[in-house]
């Protein structure tokens, strides 16, 4: 059973950013990006939160906050990496069964959107969790920038097994597509597994971590979600960011 005390998010976080170094740090009405997205993950309330740091920096930020922290190794692969590394410091004893990999730069994530994350993995069927939301405009689904989940979701069937990730996928694989999220709920069985898995030869060609769970026979359960939240990358993307969350919020 999924528990506020069998359960942790582990939000990974580096400063080294090509078009936005030290995004984390990143000022939005007063507080780092990093804080916002901490905070979000503390309003969900599924579990505990942990920040895994690349840097002290960013652990230093968290704690001035009040919040959890811990530094890994800076030169690590990905963030499901950075994830395991956390997790693995911090509860040796592996009183944690459920862990949801929240992206240190979707400040403005909603906390019902993580909750219904962990929530995919309530069938003892799924190894991963993950959501997506409609895509609703043909030039998006051209985009190679937006990673389409292939699951039969609708607007009556609200999880779906996926069937693939792609970034121009082919008009019969439609007729709906959906904007994947890149938020995870694992088991911790499972990302144990995936993190000690050989990157796949699908992963590899399309840039997507989570084709190795697929090509590797790990089930991906797809959780359907009314929107997508703005992902920092870009100094212009900041901007949007500091627009869309007004100070009072806080």
């Amino acid at each position: 059973m999924i528990e506020h005390q069998n359960t942790i998010v582990v939000i990974p976080a580096r400063m080294a950013s090509t078009r936005l170094p030290g995004k984390p740090l990143a000022d939005i009405h007063g507080l780092p990006m990093i804080v916002h997205v901490w905070k979000r993950a503390v309003e969900a309330n599924v579990g505990q939160v942990l920040v895994a740091c690349a840097e002290m920096e960013i652990a230093r930020a968290i704690k001035a906050h009040g919040g959890d922290a811990i530094v890994t190794e800076p030169g690590l692969a990905s963030g499901s990496d950075r994830v395991w590394a956390a997790l693995s410091l911090r509860d040796p004893e592996r009183r944690f069964r459920f862990i949801v990999n929240l992206q240190g730069d979707l400040p403005t994530v909603e906390p019902l959107d993580v909750q219904r994350c962990l929530g995919g993995l309530v069938n003892e069927g799924v190894d991963i969790s993950t959501i997506a939301a409609p895509i609703t405009d043909d030039a998006d689904v051209a985009n190679p920038n937006i990673v389409k989940a292939i699951a039969p979701l609708s607007d009556e069937r609200e999880v779906a097994f996926a069937r693939d990730f792609q970034r121009r996928p082919a008009a019969d694989l439609g007729p709906r597509f959906w904007h994947h999220i890149g938020i995870y709920a694992f088991r911790r069985e499972a990302l144990e597994r995936f993190v000690k898995l050989p990157v796949s030869e699908r992963e590899s060609e399309r840039r997507l971590e989570q084709m190795r769970a697929l090509d590797n026979g790990m089930t991906i359960a797809v959780v359907r979600v009314d929107s997508v939240p703005l992902g920092v990358d870009t100094p212009a993307d900041l901007e949007a960011a500091r627009q869309m969350l007004k100070a009072s919020r806080f």
